[in-house]
């Protein structure tokens, strides 16, 4: 490992000075000085805990923080990558780590934002705030079938499962949720012995029924009714579709698959895990309204859904008219949006197919309302969700809560280096190799998951109590404005079309009359 490679080439050095020292000029006594503290550095990093990046790479970590240092000028280019999905910019980054490091995060100076650029968003404030709420508000979901109700957090940890993450990763976030007390999705890979720590959990069921698997890959009711029944797990949810790659399955390459993962997936060790890109368990909307009133009756009436990113809206629309004549709803629906990250995904996926999460949240909230079902639907809103702005941001565009992964990927240290897919993560986030995930202290990173999540929903009620409002119920699209052209200035309640309660029912209007005749409950039209 090159920690330790590090460690010994400075004490090799260290024997070569010494001796030369011994023989030769004052100026190798130096060196030898030098060489002496750089040890000292270097096991300092490798027993200290609070930096993962240094316990892996002692010594040579600091060039990071080094680097850290002259930020400013980088900023530009961290601004360019996050224009299409890619890494959080520099400020969010910041932010993120502040808050889960407990550390005071105001700013000097006025904004870095181009305010004048199209598409730049702001909130409308209030000549006369309020005072904040004292607790953060819960949503319960659990429809008119469900005899089980959660009770959920406005924000939450977003799907990322075991073997893409760290044991130590997923431990610490788990831990941090029942600290916390909100929830923790725990994505395709099955409910692993480290989300066995006290956190909600939201069981999500991928085409790959990891978990509650056949043997020929299908979906097994007896595992999953058995496991479900656990009381730490407090709703399930069948994904569809993930934002960052809409279309196509997961993929866990086979260096990732140890013994233990293969276990929690009931799938051979050391082999590639391809999720298939579609379901056995329905191939039409109604199908998949009726698979889901199942499956919410083999979890024991606990709420059942399904996440999707979001494509052809006659498609959704069409699921819609499956829940009106099945008389079955989902008790919740997430929303991934495009911008949503993966630890590996082809870039054609990544950056051009799917909808983003805007457009997707208003979509669902919409067609769910119009058709006269969104009292019975809770939804949740999944895509670079990482700060109190973008929690009321997404309400606002309908969601009832979020869910975040990226930023509590950085809470428990991911520095974006974005190499997940190789198994060589310098923090020990998103790699399955011991030696470096043991750099990811569990106690340490559960505070920071804990701190994140508690700042950013208070600084989320601080927003709002300076919008004037007194509830996060209170919230409407008007509040919201963009910039759609130089000069141009609108509100998220002129820009999109809002249905009222069963207009799709009635008289759907013209904008909606095309996509929700094509619809149809018995086929997926493209």
């Amino acid at each position: 490992m090159l920690r330790f490679f590090v460690l010994g080439i400075i004490i090799a050095l260290g024997a070569i000075t010494a001796l030369a020292a011994s023989i030769g000029g004052p100026g190798w006594w130096g060196l030898l000085v030098l060489l002496a503290l750089l040890l000292v550095v270097g096991v300092h990093d490798l027993v200290q805990k609070k930096h993962a990046i240094l316990r892996n790479y002692p010594v040579l970590g600091h060039l990071r923080f080094l680097l850290e240092g002259i930020r400013p000028e980088l900023q530009q280019y961290f601004i360019e990558r996050n224009y299409d999905g890619r890494p959080f910019d520099r400020d969010t980054r910041s932010s993120i780590y502040q808050r889960a490091k407990g550390i005071k995060e105001e700013q000097p100076f006025g904004t870095e934002r181009d305010l004048y650029a199209v598409g730049y968003e702001y909130l409308l404030h209030s000549t006369v705030p309020v005072d904040k709420l004292e607790e953060p508000p819960r949503v319960r979901i659990g429809g008119p079938d469900c005899t089980k109700p959660y009770d959920m957090a406005l924000l939450n940890v977003s799907a990322m499962s075991f073997g893409s993450l760290s044991a130590n990763a997923i431990e610490a976030l788990n831990r941090g949720a029942a600290k916390g007390g909100f929830a923790h999705d725990t994505g395709e890979g099955a409910i692993s012995p480290y989300h066995r720590n006290g956190g909600d959990l939201v069981w999500e069921i991928g085409s790959g029924y990891f978990g509650c698997r056949t043997h020929d890959g299908g979906f097994d009711e007896r595992e999953f009714a058995e496991k479900a029944a656990d009381d730490q797990v407090k709703m399930v949810s069948l994904k569809l579709s993930q934002g960052a790659k809409p279309g196509i399955g997961g993929v866990l390459p086979g260096a990732k698959v140890t013994a233990e993962i293969a276990r929690t997936r009931d799938v051979p060790q050391g082999q590639t895990v391809i999720s298939p890109s579609y379901h056995r368990v329905f191939s039409t909307p109604r199908e998949l309204v009726q698979f889901i009133g199942h499956f919410r009756e083999l979890a024991g009436g606990k709420p059942a859904g399904f996440k999707l990113c979001l494509g052809s809206r006659t498609d959704f629309l069409a699921i819609c008219k499956a829940m009106v004549e099945e008389q079955i709803t989902p008790d919740f629906i997430i929303v991934d949006g495009a911008e949503g990250g993966t630890g590996a995904a082809p870039l054609e996926y990544e950056d051009h197919v799917g909808m983003p999460l805007t457009e997707g949240l208003m979509t669902v909230h919409n067609a769910l309302l119009g058709a006269g079902v969104r009292d019975r639907v809770k939804v949740g809103a999944s895509g670079k969700v990482a700060t109190g702005i973008d929690l009321v941001k997404r309400l606002i565009q309908g969601a009832d809560y979020t869910n975040a992964a990226r930023a509590m990927m950085m809470a428990v240290g991911c520095i974006q280096a974005q190499t997940c897919h190789t198994n060589t993560c310098p923090v020990g986030v998103a790699t399955q190799d011991p030696k470096r995930m043991r750099a990811l202290d569990v106690p340490d990173k559960t505070e920071r998951v804990f701190r994140y999540q508690q700042a950013t929903v208070d600084q989320a009620m601080q927003v709002i109590a300076s919008m004037g409002l007194h509830s996060f119920d209170e919230l409407r699209p008007h509040m919201l404005r963009r910039r759609t052209a130089p000069g141009t200035i609108a509100s998220y309640g002129d820009l999109f079309p809002h249905l009222a309660a069963g207009q799709l029912l009635r008289d759907a209007p013209a904008s909606w009359e095309r996509d929700w005749a094509r619809a149809d409950p018995d086929r997926f039209v493209p």
